[in-house]
């Protein structure tokens, strides 16, 4: 769906809260198809360093991606916070590691304003813009073109 799509409908938009390091972000919830802690993986080699490695869940081996490394936000640290978001994107599942998951919050056209060029961590192309609620301020990632990035692709073959 693309950004003019989204903005023209009065539809209001269902987005996972999680941090990383200091930033608030938030992915759509349709995508996520479950949260779990974080666990032992089984590395992969010659993989990019935010491949943590790959895990079987449930017969399915899944991609896990540590998105603190994947955005250079320092030295990741896991712990009873860590959190796995386990997403379904277009059939194929992979596992984003964050550092903790709030809530669900409900954005409605209105509270979502467009990503300005800045300092993010984030490449701008990732993202769907920032959505705010009160004092709060989401950074909305555009998780399919994430997770369909060229890098990325390239784990789907790792973990093949």
């Amino acid at each position: 769906m693309s950004h003019a799509a989204t903005a023209s409908s009065n539809a209001s938009l269902e987005f996972l809260a999680f941090t990383l390091g200091r930033e608030e972000y938030g992915i759509d919830i349709q995508k996520v198809q479950e949260l779990r802690g974080y666990e032992a993986v089984t590395r992969i080699a010659n993989a990019p360093d935010f491949l943590k490695g790959v895990i079987n869940l449930r017969g399915t081996i899944v991609p896990i991606i540590d998105m603190r490394i994947k955005f250079s936000l320092g030295e990741p640290t896991y712990d009873q916070f860590t959190v796995v978001i386990i997403l379904n994107i277009a059939g194929r599942i992979m596992g984003m590691v964050v550092d903790s998951v709030s809530d669900v919050l409900t954005l409605t056209p209105d509270q979502l304003k467009p990503a300005p060029e800045m300092g993010s961590a984030v490449s701008a192309d990732y993202l769907i813009g920032l959505g705010t609620i009160e004092e709060r301020m989401l950074i909305l990632v555009d998780i399919d073109q994430l997770m369909h990035s060229n890098e990325i692709g390239l784990i789907e073959k790792l973990a093949a």
